[in-house]
């Protein structure tokens, strides 16, 4: 069969498996799990994958809610990433329901194209995306050495073949004061409340005087315990995002001076703690992302062009810097509709994001046709990562002398 028939075959497939591809994403959308507790949602998609002909592989990278699902040999390998842990209270507000059946999605549909021209297809089970960063800590074990090719799709208030994405790193910190009786002795007492507050007025500060794509946000884990009593630890947790890696460096001594000289003006005791893993700015492959429009343009899905407003992170980054990837996002939602709300875990489970999530397969399936029918586009999707690479380490270089 030529390649406009296999598309025709893969898009068939994924409407044959329809109502269970729904069935799901709705199972696991009702049954949210935070990252590395996912064990229902592996579960699922592993046995769904095992009954479709795919060998499973569990504990990938020695973490207990990652898999691999294999189907067919040879080259190219082609990743399909599914993601699937929710949002603390409020479910899966990202849509990961989503980005994992479409994943799995696009995998059966290409098992008789793998049949016929050969080629290996992948379903990477990724957990903890929120936070935690599991495909970045996988990248670091050496889980996705080998592919050709990796793809993932986001649900999203427009369809864009395009993905940008901060670097970002995590930073946990306490600081530990002295309690005391807050109106008889406060005199006795070191505030470890204040050193928090005066943390994030520092922090205010700072922002008027970083670039403009950097971000600086956190909460306040504990605070005290009552408003008679000096607070004696205050813990919070942040987020530190920049543009580039270079400047997520620097910019994170920066914050961390602001703690410091919080706890040097109130005397408390201050520990921090970094991360283990950080969130690389996402490399998209134009080669992928153009052949991904021009595949969801012809399902009848308008590409926007718009340049983004703001970018968050994803772990998607670190598998860009690893393998020619794209991240591209595809709308379930009007515009005006924020990521991470109630809202859009409601319109995860709606038509709409039915809707998403079969375009989102069938997309994927179509570009995945394409890599596997003309080596020389995949010939160029790998040249160009290349010379990304090759630019990344002449800068480094520069950097360093």
């Amino acid at each position: 069969m030529n390649q406009e028939k296999l598309k025709e075959v893969v898009m068939a497939g994924v409407e044959a498996k329809r109502s269970e591809l729904v069935q799901l994403s709705q199972l696991i959308h009702s049954h949210p799990e935070l990252g590395f507790q996912e064990h229902q949602a592996v579960e699922w998609l592993s046995s769904y994958l095992r009954d479709e002909g795919f060998a499973i592989r569990t504990r990938i990278g020695d973490l207990p809610t990652a898999f691999r699902a294999d189907y067919g040999s040879g080259r190219p390998v082609i990743a399909f990433l599914a993601e699937y842990d929710a949002l603390p209270k409020i479910g899966h507000a990202c849509g990961h329901n989503i980005i994992a059946t479409a994943s799995v999605g696009a995998a059966v549909s290409l098992r008789p194209v793998v049949d016929e021209w050969g080629g290996q297809v992948i379903v990477m089970g990724t957990p903890a995306e929120e936070l935690y960063g599991g495909k970045a800590i996988l990248a670091e074990r050496g889980a996705f050495s080998g592919l050709d090719v990796a793809m993932i799709v986001h649900p999203g208030v427009r369809n864009k073949a395009q993905a940008y994405a901060l670097a970002c790193i995590g930073l946990d910190v306490e600081f530990a004061g002295r309690a005391a009786h807050a109106a008889a002795a406060p005199e006795e007492g070191i505030n470890a409340l204040e050193a928090m507050i005066l943390s994030f007025t520092a922090i205010n500060s700072l922002r008027q005087h970083v670039d403009d794509k950097a971000r600086i946000h956190g909460v306040i884990t504990d605070g005290g315990e009552a408003a008679n009593v000096v607070p004696a630890h205050s813990a919070g947790s942040f987020l530190v995002r920049a543009e580039d890696e270079d400047y997520l460096d620097l910019l994170q001594q920066r914050v961390l001076d602001c703690f410091k000289g919080a706890a040097q003006a109130t005397g408390a005791r201050l520990s921090h703690r970094w991360a283990d893993v950080k969130y690389r700015p996402m490399r998209t492959n134009q080669t992928l992302a153009e052949a991904f429009a021009r595949n969801l343009h012809a399902l009848g899905r308008a590409i926007s062009e718009e340049p983004p407003k703001g970018m968050g992170s994803t772990d998607m980054g670190n598998v860009s810097h690893l393998v020619p990837s794209v991240h591209p996002t595809i709308a379930i939602a009007p515009v005006g509709v924020q990521g991470h709300s109630p809202e859009f875990a409601q319109a995860a489970a709606s038509e709409a994001g039915v809707k998403g999530l079969l375009d989102g397969a069938k997309a994927m399936a179509m570009t995945a046709v394409d890599v596997i029918t003309n080596p020389d586009l995949l010939a160029r999707a790998h040249q160009e990562f290349q010379q990304a690479m090759t630019r990344q380490n002449a800068a480094k270089q520069g950097a360093t002398r």
